[in-house]
């Protein structure tokens, strides 16, 4: 179970990783390197946990950055204007916060979703190649064969009439 912690921590699985750590330490009590490894996955995990709620909060952060910045460029650099109305303003501004938020939530869930997928096993590309799972060499040879085999006066009336 150890392992399997270590395992999971490197793949930065932290509540798994801390699962698997403390069933070690019910086996085996008291070991320091095991109530090290649950002190260091409890605090890898708390930090997870703080940029994750951060990250989605700092692309708002981005976007009204970035849309602040788009209402004053229309402001300060065009000779009319765009956007003119106030409450269009603050309205363009809240939607591109609004984006970066999307942007950074999404990305969240990707960074997880990969977490997640370095523990899954990879595929096996060797069953998807044959289809039924076996070597393709171990087949006999009849198998593989597909067309109708002639005897030889078959095959000699075949050559004389012209056909291959």
């Amino acid at each position: 179970l150890f392992q399997e912690g270590e395992v999971e921590y490197a793949t930065f699985n932290f509540a798994e990783a801390l699962l698997s750590y403390r069933c070690a330490l019910e086996l085996q009590p008291g070991d320091p390197v095991l109530t090290e490894a649950v002190s260091r996955a409890t605090v890898s995990m708390n930090k997870e946990r703080k940029a994750t709620e951060q990250v989605p909060w700092l692309g708002a952060g981005v976007g009204i950055v970035v849309g602040v910045s788009i209402v004053l460029a229309d402001q300060v650099l065009t000779a009319s204007p765009s956007i003119s109305h106030p409450i269009l303003m603050a309205i363009v501004t809240i939607v591109i916060a609004l984006f970066g938020f999307g942007i950074a939530k999404g990305y969240t869930y990707y960074v997880d979703c990969r977490k997640k997928g370095l523990m899954d096993p990879p595929p096996d590309l060797y069953d998807e190649r044959n289809g039924d799972g076996e070597d393709s060499s171990q087949q006999p040879a009849a198998e593989k064969t597909t067309h109708q085999r002639y005897t030889k006066a078959q095959a000699r009336f075949k050559f004389r009439k012209g056909k291959t």
